[in-house]
């Protein structure tokens, strides 16, 4: 199983299972990526996963495909 930069599984992520993941097949990485800022915002912090950093949730992650009110539950920060 592939864990995305996000989080999630790959093989359940909906935008890979619709097509539309801007890293095909591969699933995202943290890497430089103009079609994606999650990848690059965590190539960027320096962490493999968007729940290592300091500032998760934050409102890149909202460009991601889990819900952020499930990010701020994870990270401890649902109020």
């Amino acid at each position: 199983m592939r864990i995305s930069v996000c989080g999630i599984a790959c093989e359940k992520c909906p935008r890979l299972t619709r097509g539309t993941c801007p890293n095909g097949e591969r699933g995202c990485t943290p890497k430089q990526n103009p079609f994606c800022k999650v990848c690059t915002c965590a190539f960027e912090r320096g962490v493999r996963y968007c729940f290592e950093c300091a500032e998760f949730p934050c409102e890149v992650t909202r460009l991601g495909p889990i819900q952020y009110d499930y990010c701020q539950y994870i990270a401890g920060k649902a109020g």
